[in-house]
């Protein structure tokens, strides 16, 4: 199955995430091994980008939340505990 977002089709999880938001994944997740000036620059340009959109943070809440619905709802399966009847607990020892 093909999944396009847009014209643009996404072939990985990642690229489906990117073109939702239309910022790649790692400006806000970071990479491993980035100095603390490269850190403070993305830390920038993610605060400039949420200030000039500030929808966006919901927008990226239904884009998970949908991916999560398509790509494993058995994470929606909600199976009842079975409760024990008539169990009860002694306590022992004397009230003060």
């Amino acid at each position: 199955m093909r999944t396009y977002v847009g014209h643009q089709q996404a072939v990985s999880a990642d690229d489906f995430v990117e073109l939702a938001l239309g910022t790649p994944v790692e400006l806000w997740l970071g990479v491993e091994g980035e100095t603390d000036e490269e850190r403070t620059a993305r830390e920038d340009a993610a605060r400039d980008i949420l200030a000039d959109n500030p929808h966006l943070p919901d927008r990226v809440s239904r884009i998970a939340a949908e991916a999560i619905e398509a790509y494993a709802p058995e994470l929606f399966k909600v199976i009842p505990l079975n409760r024990r009847v008539g169990r009860r607990s002694v306590r022992k020892g004397v009230a003060a």
